[in-house]
């Protein structure tokens, strides 16, 4: 599992936009996203730079947290 800060995020659009862009890259990610923490937690193959970059794309700033 992976931990990440995201800043920006403030609805259910963001937590939809975010889960997105990681299911995009992994569709059997499991992505679990606490607005008021500002963190996503994800379960994935992927490495952690290529979740922080999906996240990126969508316009967030990301960081391992």
């Amino acid at each position: 599992m992976h931990v990440f800060n995201v800043q920006g995020m403030t609805c259910g659009h963001c937590v939809k936009a975010v889960t997105r862009a990681v299911q995009e890259q992994d569709g059997a990610a499991q992505v679990d996203v606490d607005l008021a923490a500002r963190q996503v937690r994800v379960h994935s193959r992927l490495a952690a730079e290529q979740i922080v970059a999906a996240i990126r794309e969508e316009g967030y700033q990301a960081e391992v947290a």
